[in-house]
């Protein structure tokens, strides 16, 4: 061995130290005097907004932390972990320890790094999560997290969060975001239009007892199918006075059919009458609505996103016991290409498109994505049509680079929205900070190769923008 060959080896980094994620110089300044400051603006997740107004204190870093978090419970039953410690009665103690024994086996997925990122960030613990150490960090988190300071509303305080968007059904009464409104609570809780069961015909039954739901909520009865756009509006109105200004929509993939509005008032009209409906007129009834709800939200100056590409439900067995949103969905596998081009066209062809947000979930779609965005740019509104965040399977280190590349070689990254967490966690918010150390990496690597100039105010000013300013400008909160 040559003399002095250990003295010139490159220093290891430490694990999640100051500059995790941050290969070069430039993108450690990009990412501490610039990335680091900036407010969230966290405009798309599943948290319950009666949890906020509430200001609910958990009982135990289980209940914060693996309730509901069908990520956590995905690895766990790949780490053969018995579904009583997962979903079933188990205590909450037993439960974390499960956990613990299977964050280990995670290392090189992101939630080996979400793991110690949110124990870092909210409470201060360093050590790494075994199952030599579950026992010791379930009590040191214990005995902060049942405190007032580690209530809902100063979890998002502490992560420097100033709005969140949360996803809520149209019959949904908004009273948690209206008495969080008028209190005056320091971040803004919003509500998202999220149509979903407005177009799930497939099952008469099903439709005619939510239609009973709307019924309720807007004061009158829903007879044909013109009462229900008319109940529809109502409530877009009511979602907008209650401040909220996106939708929301989760689709396979847009349907390429052909409809009528005489289409639509028929398979209505059949639909309280309990007739199924035929596949093709599922497609059309959700096709059909889709595009009128979307011109209300353009009336309104709304957002409206679409996710698209998941396949749901996969474990018939697992749903009868557990019901949906288990963690038994993955990356479908579906044609995205012509029938969203079909649909936002007929949109843009009378003026009617929103502000439009795209996420697919499988990354073989990504160029097609950010390629689809710029045929209806309409140059009046900087990014209107966005290829959004690496969503759900993507939303790690290789699926966010690859969803910032493709969107760097096709549009233009300068003008996008940025990160959201899609949870049901309030202690998810440090995927913002692993989003941005992801972003200043990229921009940081293309100066020290050359390939960006070495203007640290200009990049320093776009990276801001990505993290916050792009979002707060695009959605007019």
């Amino acid at each position: 061995m040559a003399a002095g060959w250990e003295d010139n080896r490159p220093t290891m980094k430490e694990f999640l130290g100051e500059d995790f994620l941050l290969e070069t110089e430039t993108a450690r300044k990009l990412y501490h005097d610039y990335a680091s400051r900036m407010p969230i603006i966290d405009y798309h997740n599943h948290l319950p907004p009666r949890d906020i107004a509430e200001d609910r204190v958990f009982n135990s870093l289980t209940e914060a932390w693996l309730e509901g978090d069908h990520y956590k419970w995905r690895a766990m039953r790949a780490n053969g972990v018995d579904e009583s410690y997962i979903t079933g009665d188990q205590s909450d103690k037993d439960k974390f320890v499960k956990w613990s024994e299977t964050v280990p086996a995670t290392l090189r997925n992101p939630l080996y790094h979400w793991t110690h990122l949110e124990l870092r960030r909210y409470f201060g613990i360093n050590e790494l999560l075994s199952g030599k150490t579950g026992e010791q960090v379930f009590e040191k988190a214990n005995a902060q997290i049942s405190s007032k300071e580690f209530s809902c509303k100063n979890l998002l305080k502490k992560m420097n969060v100033e709005v969140v968007c949360t996803t809520d059904d149209p019959a949904d009464s908004l009273e948690y975001h209206q008495q969080l409104k008028d209190e005056g609570f320091e971040v803004k809780v919003l509500p998202t239009f999220r149509p979903d069961k407005l177009y799930a015909v497939q099952d008469p039954a099903s439709y005619k007892a939510y239609l009973k739901k709307l019924e309720k909520a807007v004061g009158f009865s829903i007879g044909n199918f013109d009462d229900l756009l008319r109940a529809a509006w109502q409530r877009v109105e009511f979602f907008h006075e209650v401040g909220g200004r996106l939708s929301d929509h989760g689709l396979e993939q847009l349907d390429d059919v052909e409809w009528t509005q005489k289409d639509l008032e028929a398979i209505f009209v059949n639909l309280l009458k309990g007739k199924v409906p035929s596949e093709l007129e599922v497609k059309q009834y959700r096709l059909g609505m889709l595009t009128e709800l979307c011109k209300m939200y353009h009336s309104k100056g709304w957002a409206q996103q679409f996710h698209l590409g998941a396949i749901r439900n996969n474990s018939e067995r697992m749903m009868r016991q557990l019901g949906p949103d288990t963690g038994y969905d993955s990356i479908g596998d579906f044609d995205q290409v012509k029938a969203l081009s079909k649909f936002l066209n007929k949109l843009d062809d009378t003026d009617q498109l929103a502000k439009t947000i795209l996420y697919n979930l499988n990354p073989k779609d990504n160029e097609a994505f950010a390629t689809m965005i710029g045929n209806f740019q309409d140059g009046k509104t900087p990014g209107k049509m966005q290829f959004g965040s690496g969503w759900w399977f993507l939303d790690q280190k290789d699926g966010m680079e690859r969803q910032m590349n493709a969107l760097s070689n096709m549009g233009l990254l300068s003008r996008f929205v940025g990160m959201l967490t899609d949870s049901r966690s309030f202690l998810s918010f440090p995927r913002h900070e692993y989003f941005r150390r992801i972003l200043c990496n990229l921009i940081g690597n293309d100066v020290e190769n050359g390939e960006l100039p070495n203007d640290i105010e200009w990049l320093g000013s776009v990276v801001e923008d990505i993290c916050y300013h792009n979002a707060r400008n695009y959605f007019n909160f």
